[in-house]
């Protein structure tokens, strides 16, 4: 396994958002966790993150306890993730962005690999740029790499945000609602892009919505539902799951 969760309890002032949850991600696979809003997808990702820690239990990366350890470190351990909003620095150029994603692997840091603070490394600032530029080609996005970030539409901000996950060159990638707020169009090439990453060896945890994506692409599904796991299997399985119909896909006329 590259991420075991076990056993992890998250309490909010006394409300359990998470109860007694356990989870597994095989290496190479696209293992999505779906459930109604409320559910506590989020709050799992965050965890897993670092942003939040847990009240109980256990999260391992690679067999290493990552209870306690700083968001910081565990993207330099090999997490990358994106977020259910947006969160880019809209007055920042594209490219810029991206490369504040590589920051935690350069030896110059944030502010020097964005606004060249240090003169001394340029040889390490032109590989962060480069390295930048190819994942915006990757994401097909290189011809925006100039434009202020906020001036974009919502659909490409999203493909800049995994081009910045990207950039940090993560083991395990976690996508928040990727698709959140595109069109079928949109959505396709999102479903294309994310096998890809795939394809490259990257292990990708999918928190989404849209059903046909998640039916399309995914390996694993767990299903949340009011802070616990109520069904996992593989995409035939949960879409004929009578819990996760009940729970989530709506019940069965």
């Amino acid at each position: 396994m590259i991420l075991e969760i076990r056993g992890v309890v998250k309490l909010f002032d006394g409300f359990c958002a998470l109860n007694r949850v356990g989870l597994g991600v095989e290496p190479g696979n696209i293992h999505a966790v779906i459930g109604p809003n409320g559910a506590g997808k989020t709050t799992l990702f965050n965890l897993i993150s670092g942003m939040y820690d847990v009240t109980e239990g256990e999260i391992l990366f690679k067999g290493v306890r990552v209870n306690h350890v700083k968001p910081h470190l565990r993207t330099r351990l090999g997490i990358g993730r994106t977020f259910q909003i947006v969160r880019l620095f809209g007055h920042m150029r594209v490219l810029e962005n991206v490369m504040l994603g590589r920051h935690c692997r350069a030896r110059t840091g944030l502010f020097g690999t964005v606004f060249r603070l240090s003169a001394g490394e340029p040889q390490e600032e032109r590989a962060t740029r480069e390295n930048a530029m190819a994942w915006l080609e990757f994401v097909g996005l290189a011809q925006k790499a100039g434009q202020v970030a906020s001036t974009l539409p919502h659909a490409e901000q999203r493909l800049v945000e995994i081009a910045r996950a990207l950039a940090l060159d993560p083991e395990l990638l976690l996508l928040d609602e990727p698709a959140a707020g595109m069109n079928r169009r949109e959505t396709a090439e999102l479903n294309a892009l994310i096998s890809r990453i795939n394809q490259m060896g990257k292990t990708v945890l999918l928190i989404e919505h849209n059903m046909e994506l998640v039916m399309d692409i995914s390996h694993v599904v767990s299903v949340l539902n009011f802070g616990q796991k109520i069904a996992e299997g593989n995409p035939t399985e949960i879409r004929d799951d009578p819990a996760v119909i009940e729970a989530y896909l709506g019940r069965r006329r």
